[in-house]
C-alpha cells in the first residue's frame, strides 16, 4: 500500500473519531404551549444525540436507498450518512466547494433532497449552484450542474430546496456562501431571491426577502413557506401558488417575541403529512399548525439549523449545531 493510501485512511480514522457516534444519550427539553402538540410529542419525550463533533451540520435528507439519514457539515465541506445499523460515515467529501466558480469562502453543500427518480440534489454553497450526484453512494463524487445563474449571474449560494409532484424545484439564495454576504464582491446579484426551475428554466418568484432560507410545499402544493432567518424581521412567510407565479403573501408566523428570549433564527422547515410544520427557529424545532399557530418547542440544547422526517415519520431528525440529534414522534390524528 502506498503512502497516499496510508495517509488516506489516517485522514478517514481522524474525522471519524472527531465525529462520533453517541448511544443512548439524551439532551435538551420539550415546551407544550397547546394541547395539539401532544399530537406529535409529550412533556417526557426525549431528544437523543446520534453522533456529534461537526462545525454546522445541515441539510438532512432521510434515504430510503441506505435506510438513513443524509445530512452536511457546510464548514467542512462534507456530507456525512447515519444510519442504524452502521451508526456514522463520511458520505461526500467534498459535497459542495470543488472549485467550480470563484468563491471568497470555504463551505460545501448545504440543503439537500431525493427526487422522484432518487437522485440527490444539493444546494452547493461553495460553488454556488444547484447541483445533482452524477453516482451515488461514491468515494469520488461528481456532480452535474442544474442551475448556477440567473440571466447569466452566478447564483449567490443556494441554501435549501423544495421539489414539487411534477419535478419543479424551488429553493432559496441569500448571500451566506459569500465571506461578506452581501458587500462581497463575487456577489453578482443584487437581492436574494426564491427561484423556481423547472423545463430548464429559470424563475425568479420572490425578491424582497432579506434572508430567504428555509422552503416547504404544503401538502397539497398549493402554498409555499419560506422562512427568513433575519433576526429583525424573524418570520415565516406563507404564499399561494398560481400558476408559475406566488400570490397573496403573507406572514405566516411572526417569531419577534420568540427572539427576545431564545437563540437561533428561522432557518429549515418541513411540513409533516398532517399539515402541520415543523420550523427550526429561536429555542429549537417550532410545532405550527396550518394556521399559523404556535403548538410547542422541541429544545435539542443548541441552535438548530433544519430537520428531516424518515419515510414513516416515527423520528424526527435535527441537525444542530455541532450535533445530529432526533426525537421519536408519535402521531395521533384523534387526539385533542
Amino acid at each position: 500500500m502506498n503512502s497516499n493510501k496510508y495517509l488516506l485512511i489516517f485522514l478517514s480514522f481522524f474525522i471519524l473519531s472527531n465525529c462520533k457516534t453517541n448511544s443512548n444519550k439524551y439532551i435538551g427539553s420539550i415546551e407544550i404551549i397547546n394541547d395539539n402538540a401532544y399530537r406529535f410529542i409529550s412533556s417526557s419525550s426525549k431528544v437523543e444525540i446520534l453522533a456529534s463533533g461537526f462545525s454546522w451540520s445541515e441539510g438532512p435528507v432521510w434515504s430510503s436507498k441506505l435506510n438513513g439519514v443524509i445530512f452536511t457539515d457546510v464548514p467542512e465541506n462534507k456530507a456525512y450518512l447515519w444510519t442504524e445499523k452502521n451508526g456514522l460515515e463520511i458520505f461526500l467529501d467534498p459535497s459542495g466547494k470543488t472549485g467550480y466558480p470563484k468563491n471568497s469562502a470555504n463551505g460545501g453543500a448545504n440543503g439537500l433532497i431525493i427526487n422522484s427518480e432518487g437522485e440527490l440534489i444539493l444546494c452547493q454553497h461553495g460553488d454556488r449552484r444547484l447541483a445533482k450526484l452524477k453516482v451515488w453512494p461514491s468515494k469520488n463524487p461528481e456532480f452535474e450542474t442544474i442551475v448556477d445563474n440567473y440571466n447569466g449571474n452566478i447564483l449567490n449560494s443556494p441554501n435549501d430546496l423544495a421539489i414539487s409532484k411534477d419535478g419543479s424545484i424551488f429553493f432559496t439564495d441569500p448571500p451566506y456562501g459569500l465571506a461578506n454576504q452581501d458587500l462581497d464582491n463575487l456577489k453578482e446579484i443584487n437581492f436574494n431571491g426564491v427561484y423556481k426551475f423547472k423545463d430548464n428554466k429559470l424563475k425568479l418568484l420572490i425578491n424582497n426577502l432579506s434572508r430567504p432560507n428555509g422552503i416547504a410545499l404544503s401538502n397539497d402544493e398549493n402554498f409555499l413557506y419560506v422562512a427568513n432567518s433575519d433576526k429583525n424581521i424573524p418570520i415565516i412567510n406563507v404564499y399561494e401558488i398560481s400558476n408559475d407565479t406566488l400570490i397573496n403573501e403573507k406572514v405566516f408566523f411572526d417569531g419577534s417575541n420568540l427572539t427576545k428570549t431564545n437563540k437561533g433564527l428561522f432557518d429549515g422547515l418541513k411540513v409533516h403529512s398532517s399539515g402541520t410544520i415543523f420550523a427550526t427557529g429561536p429555542g429549537g424545532v417550532l410545532i405550527i399548525d396550518n394556521t399559523g399557530k404556535h403548538l410547542g418547542t422541541i429544545n435539542p440544547g443548541s441552535r438548530v439549523a433544519n430537520c428531516a422526517f424518515d419515510k414513516k415519520e416515527d423520528f424526527l431528525y435535527m441537525t444542530s449545531d455541532n450535533n445530529l440529534t432526533r426525537i421519536k414522534i408519535n402521531y395521533d390524528p384523534l387526539s385533542y
